[in-house]
């Protein structure tokens, strides 16, 4: 199976732009407060903390693209942002039999994927993406194939 968001990039970059714009205006807004008008007084730094907080909220809900390969004998996982120099991105690649279990986390507006993998030197590796921008719809496929694969697994182990 395969899930992908990357079609809504687009929409992600645009966001991103106006967020970039509406933190602009506000440090513009707040420059002719205080220096030209000053009407508001002390409520015109919310004139900055306002779009700098909706900012700093977008992007500590992680990184946006997120991609997921179970075709053939490897899972692969990928999640990157739509502007790449602000985070690292991660792509992993593993075969099947490795996956041992995996968990979603919600938290608020915040959504992590954390797949535990059997590794030779530590016994186990946990791996952590976001999916704070998947649908409930592509969590839930995510979920069903995540299972059939530890299912599987599961079944190979008892015989």
């Amino acid at each position: 199976m395969k899930l992908s968001n990357r079609k809504r990039s687009s929409v992600y970059n645009f966001v991103n732009i106006l967020l970039l714009m509406f933190l602009a205006a506000g440090i513009g807004a707040y420059i002719l407060e205080k220096y030209r008008f000053n009407v508001l007084g002390k409520e015109s730094l919310l004139l900055v903390a306002i779009p700098f907080c909706t900012a700093i909220l977008y992007y500590l809900n992680g990184r946006q693209i997120f991609e997921y390969d179970s075709e053939g004998e490897a899972l692969h996982f990928r999640n990157r942002n739509v502007f790449p120099f602000l985070q690292k991105s991660l792509n992993d690649e593993f075969p099947k039999y490795k996956l041992l279990k995996f968990d979603i986390i919600n938290m608020f507006f915040v959504k992590r994927l954390y797949v535990t993998i059997s590794s030779k030197n530590n016994g186990t590796t946990l791996l952590k993406y976001e999916v704070s921008y998947l649908r409930r719809k592509e969590i839930a496929d995510l979920r069903c194939s995540l299972n059939k694969v530890i299912k599987i697994n599961n079944e190979k182990k008892s015989q």
